[in-house]
């Protein structure tokens, strides 16, 4: 199956990673030539690395190369794709252009998954003339250790669809949950909750990030505080995600004002270097 993913930011190289230790043959598009680049030397270091911890038992770093490809060019390089998976910014325009673009050059057979956290896939399959084909897909950061992919059903949404998928997710080594579309689905309704709740203690000083981020780690058992998780998947993605739940569903996801002022700030996480916390001294990995 020639697999292809569009976006090659931290997630989109996060998923075309796992696909690609996988045993898919991955396509990688990205406008952002530079951007590209980025991902095609953090995927090369993540290969290195299974290599060297005897993870690649199959297959050689060299023919791990042979079986992915990078592309600036969306119209052309769909057409030979299975199944693709967009991974660009939680912006509707955006996912409205590139499922418009898809849906006219991929093969009639192609499933159009999106990896969305909030979005709904019901809007986003009306882009297209495949709706039964087009369903969420959502991974979680990072992708290669996180074990869950929540899939989330469009209205038209095919039963074979979500079968495939299914399919997919689990030849990618994952765990799957499947869910009825609302806005948020499961995991980022509540997820969008606690670092937005993080926030406004912080705001009212009710303590430092380290402690809150410590209380929530020991004391509920999460393996990531809310400002741990908010700087690594970019407090920008936490902001989108919140303007569209607060217009979804209502006042108690307005999004905190401090959330609000580090995103003008440009502290947007380890992808600047800074957010809640500085990381001007460490190489950002993903």
């Amino acid at each position: 199956m020639r697999l292809t993913v569009v976006g090659s930011g931290v997630m989109g190289r996060g998923i075309a990673y796992t696909a690609l230790i996988n045993g898919y043959f991955v396509n990688l598009i990205d406008i952002n030539e530079k951007a590209l680049k980025d991902a095609e030397i953090e995927i090369n270091k993540l290969v290195q690395k299974a290599e060297s911890r005897g993870l690649l038992v199959k297959v050689s770093e060299e023919d791990m190369k042979n079986r992915i490809s990078y592309s600036t060019n969306l119209e052309k390089d769909v057409v030979t794709s299975d199944f693709i998976i967009e991974a660009v910014t939680e912006k509707i325009h955006i996912k409205k252009f590139v499922f418009e673009t898809i849906d006219k050059f991929a093969p009639s057979h192609c499933i159009l998954a999106t990896n969305t956290s909030t979005m709904s896939p019901t809007e986003i399959g009306s882009y297209t003339k495949r709706p039964d084909k087009v369903i969420a897909m959502h991974f979680f950061n990072p992708v290669h250790k996180m074990k869950l992919v929540e899939i989330v059903r469009g209205l038209e949404t095919s039963d074979e669809t979500v079968s495939k998928v299914i399919e997919v997710a689990k030849c990618m080594n994952k765990e799957t949950v499947v869910v009825n579309e609302f806005p948020g689905f499961v995991t980022s309704r509540i997820s969008a909750l606690i670092g937005n709740e993080a926030f406004y203690m912080l705001q009212e000083g009710v303590a430092t990030p380290e402690e809150i981020d410590k209380a929530i780690k020991l004391g509920l058992n999460f393996p990531m505080g809310p400002f741990e998780l908010g700087d690594l998947v970019g407090l920008d993605a936490r902001l989108n995600n919140l303007e569209y739940l607060h217009k979804t569903l209502g006042e108690k996801y307005r999004p905190s004002p401090l959330l609000v002022k580090y995103v003008k700030a440009g502290r947007l996480g380890r992808k600047t270097g800074k957010g809640v916390y500085d990381y001007s001294n460490e190489e950002v990995k993903i």
